[in-house]
Parts: C-alpha cells; structure tokens; sequence
C-alpha cells in the first residue's frame, strides 16, 4: 500500500489507483501539449491555464501613439522601399524568361542536330573549342547522326548495285557487308581526321553561312568542304586532316577486310575524290536542309516561352490583333 500524505492527513490508496491516476495525468499533458503545437503551427497562441480569468487583450498596433507626421514619413519610406523592388522585381523576371526561352530555342533544334550533326548557327560567332568539347563533337559527328547512318546506306546500296566487291555476294547479308565497310571505314576516317584537327588546332564543325542568298549560300558550302578555320576561328586553312583521313581510311580498308584486289593507293585516292565529291553535296544539303525542311513542312508561327509573373503596365499601344 502506498501512503499520500495530505494537509487533512494521511489518505491510504492502493497502488493500482496511483499508476491509473499518472498514466490520465501522462494522457492530459500529452493531449494539452499537441493542442498548443497545433495552435502555434497555425499561428495562433496556446490556450490560457485553467483557472486564468484573464480575457486575452487584443495586439496593439505599433502605429499608436506615434507622431502624425512620424507616420507619413514611415508610409513615403514604405512607398519608395516597394517601387525599388519593383525593377529588381522585373529583373529577376526577365533573366527568368530569357533562360526559359534559350532553353525552348535549345530544344527546337535537337531535330536537326540529331540528323545533322553539331554545327554553328549562322546567328553565333565561332569559339575555340576545348579537348573535352572536341571530344563530344566527335562522339555525336560519328556515331549519333543520323545523317551519317543515312550516307552509309546509300553509300552501301550503290555498292550493291554495281556488285562490288562481288566476293560479298548480294541480298541482305551481302548489303550488310557492304554497309558494315561503309561505316568503319567512315569511323576511321573521322577519328583519324579529329586527331588531327586536335592537334593542328582545326575546327571540326560546319558553319552555316552568315550571308544571304543561294548562290553565296553555296559557295561557302563548296569552299567549306576544302578550308577550314585554325584556332583563331577566323583565319582559313585547307582541309589537311580530312583529306588525310579519308586517304588513310581507305588504305587501311584496303589493306585488312576488303576482299578484292585492289592496290591500297588505288583505294586510298578514291576515298579522298569520294571525299571531294561526297562532302560537296553533303555540305550543300547541310546548309540548306533547315530551309528545305520549313518549306515542306507546316508553317508554325513559334510561341515565345514566358514565365507567369505580373503583369506589366498598360502603355497605351496598339494591340496586333
């Protein structure tokens, strides 16, 4: 029996009666405790204690018993405070809006890198690339265009119909032969001439023509496939790592898993011609293919990417609709 000691004297109470009261007190508390939690959560306060009378006085306003002039000075503060954050407002708009609408731009145009491969817009200035970049250029150019899957196939079907090499037979493994030729010996040509591009400082890229016009547009197709520009991406030199590529490809195929006889000089030369005549037209396509591709496909009038912000101020102007 556990004894509680009272001012009226001493009250025996069984011990069960002692923990079932503690264990309602433990439960009153805990209750009592999550009720002001939730209460402060939702901003408001905990309740009074029992027995508190007391009326909860309402906030006074910080405003009261100040100056009259005091205040207006304060209000012309607050106004100027809130019309300096109105341009900074508007700035963090417009930087939001501008990476929005740069990143829209980026994805319109992974169509046409994907089937043309990393080029420069006519619309941006040439920039030195560095190891890293020259490396994703030369990963996308050989084995993620589409392009250049497509040349191969062609490349491999005329093969096919003229029959050579004969030894490869025809049907579809013989056109697989072929294509399989095609593409390694595009793989060489294109590590090989990236090598060299690397080391002499070339730029490895195609850019689009920055004037107008078929004929201009063309020249500068025909001429690129010849020049190049160093590494001060302004000054043109010839297209020494190509053309060495497309020779040495061509040995080398000649040389390991052709199975004609044909001297490897002999295959060597008509890799680079192929190379002059090849590189023209696809460098031609290349320059006019997003132009082509607007005419034969519909016309969409592109909408500008925004960011939901404020409104801005009516300026009177014409609407355009």
């Amino acid at each position: 029996m556990a004894v509680l000691r009272l001012n009226s004297g001493e009250v025996f109470v069984g011990g069960r009666d002692i923990r079932a009261a503690l264990l309602r007190s433990g439960v009153l508390l805990m209750l009592v405790m999550a009720g002001c939690a939730t209460s402060s959560a939702q901003g408001g306060s905990c309740a009074s204690a029992p027995g508190s009378d007391k009326p909860e006085q309402p906030a006074q306003s910080s405003d009261q018993g100040k100056d009259p002039a005091k205040k207006d000075s304060d209000n012309k503060d607050a106004g100027k405070n809130g019309q300096a954050a109105q341009p900074e407002h508007q700035s963090v708009m417009d930087q939001m809006n501008s990476t929005v609408n740069s990143t829209v731009d980026s994805m319109r145009r992974l169509p046409a890198q994907w089937f043309l491969g990393t080029y420069v817009p006519a619309n941006q200035d040439l920039k030195p690339l560095t190891m890293v970049e020259r490396r994703d250029v030369y990963i996308r150019q050989t084995y993620l265009t589409g392009a250049s899957y497509l040349k191969r196939m062609f490349g491999a079907g005329v093969d096919q119909a003229r029959g050579a090499p004969y030894e490869w037979g025809g049907g579809f493994e013989g056109y697989g032969k072929r294509f399989a030729s095609r593409y390694g010996q595009f793989i060489l040509q294109n590590s090989l001439a990236a090598a060299g591009n690397a080391w002499l400082g070339y730029e490895p890229r195609y850019d689009y023509c920055k004037c107008t016009g078929f004929w201009p547009r063309t020249k500068h197709a025909i001429a690129r496939n010849f020049t190049t520009y160093n590494h001060t991406e302004i000054e043109k030199r010839p297209q020494i790592p190509l053309y060495v590529g497309a020779f040495s490809a061509g040995v080398i195929a000649a040389e390991t898993w052709r199975p004609e006889k044909q001297s490897a000089l002999k295959s060597g030369a008509y890799s680079a011609a192929s190379q002059a005549g090849f590189g023209v037209l696809s460098n031609w396509l290349q320059e006019f293919a997003l132009d082509i591709g607007h005419k034969i496909t519909p016309k969409r009038r592109r909408q500008g990417a925004t960011v939901i912000g404020p409104a801005p101020p009516a300026t009177g102007a014409k609407s355009d609709q």
